[in-house]
C-alpha cells in the first residue's frame, strides 16, 4: 500500500500559446485544457520549464493562472501552478495571489542564480512551505538551480513539512532514482520517461508525461506497464520514445533549444493551429517541425500518432 502524500498517476504540463504581439492566446489555451481534459488528464500543471514560467511577467502569471484554475476548476481537476523566479518575495507574492484564486497545490524551484548550499535550501523551504501551511507543495528538483536536492535532503524535508507532497525529476540515474523511492517513500516522485521505466520496478511513482503524451492512450499503456510490472511492454514502449525523442530533436532545429520548444511541437501534433512562438528571447522551433515529426509517427510509430 503507498504511503506517499499524492496519488501515483500521470502528471501532464499545459505549454502556452502566445500571439503575434506576445500576449495570451486565451482562445487556444481554453481549447488545449479542454482537450487535455477530454483526453484524461487528471493532473494537469502550468508554468514549470515547458510552460514557460522562467519567463513570464508578474502581469502574464496572473491572467494565465486566472484563465487555467477557470478551464481546469470545471472539468473537475484541482490546479496546480508553478513558480519559478530568482527572487522569494515574487515566489511568495505569486504564490499568495494564486492561493487568492483558490489554488492549492503549487510547483516550486530553487532560486538559481546561485546554488544554495544546505543551510539556504532549508531555508528557502521554510520560508514558502512554513508560510503557506493550507497549500501542498511538489518540488520541481532540476539542474538548472546550480544544485539537486538530495534524496537524504527529501526525506529530512519530509519530516520538517506535512505539505511537502512530491518531487519532480527527470533524472535516469538508476543510483539517484532508486535513493529517491527508498529514502524518501512519504513523497510522490513524479520521473521523467526513462526514469520512470527505472524507477516503476523498484516502488511507485508517478509518471511526468512528456513524448508519451503524443498519444495518451499509448501514454497511458506505457504507465500502466510500469506499475504492473510488464516489463516487456514497459522496456519495448520505452525504446520507442526514445526513437522519437532523437526524432523530435532533429525536427526541431539546429542547436540548444530551451524545453517549451520540443513540448509546443508535441502539442501542435493535436492542433495543428497551436502557434510555436516562445517569449523572447527563447528561440521556437523550426516551423515545420510538428508536420515532420507526425509524419515520421506515421511512418514509424503510428501507434503513437495522435
Amino acid at each position: 500500500m503507498s504511503v506517499a502524500r499524492y496519488p501515483a498517476d500521470i502528471l501532464a504540463t499545459a505549454v502556452i500559446p502566445w500571439t503575434e504581439d506576445w500576449r495570451l492566446d486565451e482562445r487556444a489555451f481554453r481549447r488545449e485544457l479542454e482537450l487535455m481534459i477530454a483526453d484524461g488528464h487528471r493532473h494537469i500543471y502550468i508554468f514549470g520549464t515547458a510552460g514557460e514560467g522562467y519567463a513570464v511577467s508578474d502581469e502574464q502569471f496572473f491572467q494565465i493562472t486566472r484563465v487555467y484554475v477557470d478551464v481546469v476548476r470545471a472539468g473537475g481537476l484541482d490546479p496546480m501552478v508553478g513558480v519559478i523566479s530568482l527572487s522569494l518575495p515574487t515566489i511568495l507574492a505569486r504564490i499568495e495571489r494564486a492561493r487568492d484564486l483558490g489554488v492549492r497545490d503549487f510547483q516550486i524551484s530553487l532560486p538559481s542564480w546561485g546554488a544554495l548550499d544546505e543551510e539556504e535550501t532549508l531555508d528557502f523551504f521554510g520560508a514558502v512551505l512554513g508560510r503557506f501551511g493550507d497549500c501542498r507543495f511538489l518540488h520541481y528538483n532540476l539542474l538548472r538551480t546550480k544544485r539537486l536536492v538530495t534524496a537524504d535532503e527529501y526525506a529530512a524535508l519530509a519530516t520538517s513539512f506535512p505539505n511537502l507532497i512530491a518531487t519532480k525529476n527527470t533524472t535516469d540515474s538508476l543510483t539517484r532514482v532508486r535513493d529517491l523511492l527508498e529514502k524518501a517513500p512519504t513523497l510522490r516522485h513524479f520521473l521523467g520517461e526513462t526514469g520512470f521505466a527505472y524507477g516503476s520496478q523498484i516502488g511507485e511513482c508517478g509518471l511526468l508525461i512528456s513524448l508519451a503524451a503524443t498519444n495518451i492512450r499509448m501514454g497511458r499503456a506505457y504507465f500502466e506497464a510500469g506499475r504492473d510490472h510488464d516489463v516487456d511492454t514497459l522496456v519495448r514502449l520505452e525504446g520507442e520514445l526514445r526513437r522519437i525523442g532523437r526524432e523530435l530533436i532533429r525536427v526541431v532545429g539546429e542547436g540548444e533549444h530551451i524545453d517549451a520548444a520540443y513540448d509546443k511541437v508535441l502539442w501542435k501534433l493535436h492542433d495543428r493551429e497551436f502557434p510555436l512562438r516562445l517569449l523572447p528571447p527563447y528561440r521556437a522551433a523550426r516551423p515545420d517541425a510538428a508536420e515532420k515529426l507526425a509524419a515520421y509517427l506515421r511512418a514509424s510509430f503510428p501507434h503513437w500518432a495522435p
